[in-house]
């Protein structure tokens, strides 16, 4: 019971009061804390000051191109300058615009046949990664090539190349007997033709990710799977792609955005237009919804027209963007 009072009285005693050392102490961190706020303040404001002129360039040539576009999408432009505002008439025109239907199915029939080019990227990148292979440096750079050099010039050697009358793409099927075409004049083959060039200009970008990230598999992970028994085949099915997983999901989404705002590549391909109208018969089936928005906005000077079109560009590119990461969750390991 004597036990009991003692406790209750130890608990209801007040604490000692502190040492004179605490007591000295407890003002200058006070101060130390209110001189750490103001030099991070401080710090904060030089911070904003270094990414400045970055966020001045990226604000006046990306922010508000995109607004402005987004506000000319909703008004008509006059044939001498000027906009009036018109609301949804761009959207509705384009509803029922059967050249902007078929120029947006041309531009998701070319990413499709781009994002093939991905496993032809996947094998050259698992050929360079293979123990004792030389000359992978030369191949790299080969492959890459293709990527730094302009789509203008590719597109010019490209076109001679599908020439029907003396390409030598066509005299080399008349040596085994095959008849060629008019590659990018024909309306048949013309997608095929141009999405052969995407892919010839995508592989070896894709190569370079891909290769990195089969070098950054730990070896760890063969030899296990080596020591159960699983072969090559094995290995690449069950430690290669999952691990490269992130890597192909990232290769993906570039390969995406890319190839649905191709211009360039087709435009001089195919052939651009000329004073008298478009002469190439197979325009139409080629034409990407990019090339729409450059051939109502500069050669019919319907540039509300074209920023709407643009717009729903942009719409369908976030959309796919996001599906692909909504998708990632099933095939993507990160562990």
């Amino acid at each position: 019971m004597s036990v009991d009072v003692e406790a209750t009285a130890a608990a209801k005693a007040p604490p000692p009061p502190p040492s004179e050392g605490a007591a000295r102490s407890a003002p200058s961190q006070r101060a130390l804390r209110k001189r750490e706020r103001r030099f991070l303040h401080r710090d904060k404001w030089w911070g904003y000051a270094l990414i400045a002129p970055a966020g001045l360039g990226l604000a006046v040539f990306y922010l508000w191109p995109v607004l402005q576009t987004l506000y000319f999408s909703f008004t008509e432009w006059g044939p001498f300058g000027g906009t009036s505002w018109i609301g949804l008439e761009n959207y509705r025109t384009m509803l029922h615009d059967p050249e902007v239907w078929q120029s947006l199915g041309n531009s998701l029939i070319y990413t499709v046949l781009v994002l093939l080019g991905i496993p032809v990227s996947m094998v050259l990148a698992v050929l360079l990664n293979l123990k004792g292979m030389r000359g992978t440096g030369f191949y790299r750079t080969l492959y890459f090539l293709p990527v730094v050099t302009m789509p203008a010039a590719v597109a010019v050697v490209w076109r001679w190349l599908y020439n029907g009358d003396v390409g030598i793409l066509n005299q080399a099927l008349d040596a085994i007997g095959v008849d060629g075409t008019y590659w990018v004049s024909d309306p048949d083959v013309v997608r095929f033709a141009v999405a052969a060039v995407g892919v010839w200009m995508t592989v070896g970008y894709n190569m370079i990710l891909l290769l990195a990230g089969l070098q950054g598999i730990p070896q760890d992970y063969y030899e296990a799977a080596s020591l159960d028994g699983a072969g090559r085949v094995r290995q690449f099915f069950s430690v290669t792609l999952p691990l490269l997983s992130p890597t192909l999901f990232f290769t993906t989404v570039l390969s995406v955005i890319q190839s649905l705002q191709v211009f360039d590549l087709i435009y001089m391909i195919l052939g651009a237009n000329t004073s008298v109208g478009v002469t190439n018969p197979a325009y139409s089936e080629g034409q990407t919804i990019v090339m729409l928005f450059f051939q109502k906005s500069f050669y019919d000077n319907q540039r509300a027209y074209g920023a709407a079109i643009v717009c729903v560009l942009f719409v369908l590119i976030m959309a796919l963007t996001a599906l692909q990461f909504r998708l990632q969750k099933r095939w993507v390991h990160y562990d």
